[in-house]
């Protein structure tokens, strides 16, 4: 999830640098959409495992 956060942000910067700004805009929101879900589904994983750890005490 993060590899493809980061590919759209490589192609935002690229197109922005080209002078593509709505396609800079729609692939910067893109990135940001996947980092966010990424950093989500990252914190529900380390919530499940301090939980199994907790239970294994």
């Amino acid at each position: 999830m993060l590899k493809w956060a980061l590919i759209f942000f490589v192609i935002s910067v690229i197109t922005g640098g080209l002078g593509f700004t709505g396609l800079s805009a729609a692939t910067a929101g893109i990135a940001r959409i996947l980092f966010f879900i990424a950093v989500v589904i990252f914190l529900i994983f380390l919530g499940l495992a301090l939980m199994a750890g907790e239970m294994l005490i």
